[in-house]
């Protein structure tokens, strides 16, 4: 049986990709005991790099590279991404707010409203950069990829690190670049815009990867990917109802402001998934053997997506009382409370209650899928055999 480079695909969403963290172990549960590490390919963006980066800093031991993830995210606190004491959070909105009176005077001070040096301090603790191009060099992982948004020039920008014979790209508005994974990268995709600093990159000012990723699978093929498993963090499928319930109130910001972000975060993911399917679907009507006399370089793509069986807004508003007491106060004046803001909620409320909440979720949906995990991997296993 041919064995197909797996990619895996981590998209991001702040504290929702703890949920990734409990699929991933439960992968890891579910496949033969002592089983290298199963993917060939990694992409992650926003929080999702972090989880893919840490991944693949341990990609020569997959079970302790999942420990280690999981006791990370099992012992987050608000205050090990961002400030959380109220003068530094109250320096972050008069640090807004000057920046849009008096503009350019100081147009070189990092405009966020919250500071995530403490993320950065973490970050360069517990990920092991250096033990990447090992990994790559010994086979155990073909390429990691880190992507980026660029406030300069608008391109979707994969940074990436993998094995010699893959070589840049460039689409429209989507670029490969070579490079060495570093602290950085993961800083600047992870920046979710005015919430956390952006971070400058080869000359270049970068935020979250999420912001105009038109093609958040496209990276992962580009690395040589031939077959995906797609971890999401959206939740939940919505249906339309035909009759929409006349909210009680006007919008508040704090639910404008999470709609914002389920837009950059979420939707793009989910077209790309329908847009893969829909091409699946076409080609495989097209029998193999025409496709070849065609000179059609394209087939059709193995795809596996997981999502969250539950709204992870709802889960959110469930731990709303673990937030910080000075963001609760920025965004409380937002309109916080209960389920009206529990969308930008479910982003930063990195507490353990809420974290052991997502990858207790995750893991249970992965073990309800087991039968299928086991397929997406089955040529893996008759390499071994």
């Amino acid at each position: 049986m041919e064995v197909k480079k797996s990619g895996l695909i981590l998209s991001g969403g702040g504290a929702r990709a703890a949920y990734q963290v409990g699929v991933l172990k439960a992968i890891h549960k579910i496949l033969p005991k002592g089983h290298y590490n199963p993917f060939d390919v990694i992409s992650g963006t926003s929080a999702g790099a972090i989880n893919g980066v840490a991944l693949a800093s341990y990609a020569e031991n997959y079970r302790i590279g999942i420990k280690h993830l999981e006791r990370i995210w099992m012992h987050f606190t608000p205050d090990h991404i961002y400030r959380t004491d109220f003068l530094g959070v109250s320096h972050g909105i008069l640090r807004m707010a000057r920046s849009m009176v008096m503009g350019k005077r100081f147009k070189n001070d990092p405009v966020s409203l919250l500071n995530n040096q403490p993320l950065r301090e973490l970050l360069g603790e517990v990920i092991k950069f250096d033990q990447i191009q090992g990994a790559i060099d010994n086979g155990a992982l073909h390429a990691i990829a880190v992507n980026c948004s660029g406030l300069e020039t608008g391109e979707s920008v994969a940074f990436f690190q993998g094995h010699y014979s893959i070589t840049n790209w460039n689409r429209h508005r989507r670029v490969g670049k070579r490079t060495r994974i570093t602290l950085d990268h993961l800083m600047a995709s992870s920046a979710i815009p005015m919430i956390f600093p952006a971070v400058k990159l080869h000359g270049e000012y970068f935020a979250d990867g999420a912001v105009r990723q038109l093609a958040p699978i496209s990276p992962a093929l580009h690395l040589g990917a031939e077959k995906v498993m797609v971890i999401g963090v959206s939740g939940i499928a919505h249906k339309r109802k035909d009759h929409v319930k006349p909210p009680a109130a006007y919008p508040s910001p704090a639910k404008v402001m999470g709609h914002m972000l389920n837009a950059a975060f979420l939707d793009s993911m989910e077209t790309d998934v329908e847009r893969l399917r829909r091409i699946n679907r076409t080609l495989t009507s097209i029998p193999e053997d025409v496709r070849k006399e065609a000179g059609m370089e394209l087939k059709p793509i193995e795809l596996l997506e997981i999502n969250p069986s539950r709204s992870i807004d709802q889960i959110a508003g469930e731990h709303a009382a673990e937030i910080p007491k000075a963001l609760k106060m920025t965004l409380g004046g937002s309109g916080n409370a209960g389920q009206n803001g529990s969308g930008i909620l479910s982003y930063l409320l990195f507490s353990k209650g809420f974290c052991k909440a997502l990858i207790d979720l995750g893991y249970s949906d992965a073990m309800q899928r087991a039968d299928e995990i086991r397929g997406f991997f089955s040529d893996h296993f008759e390499e071994e055999k």
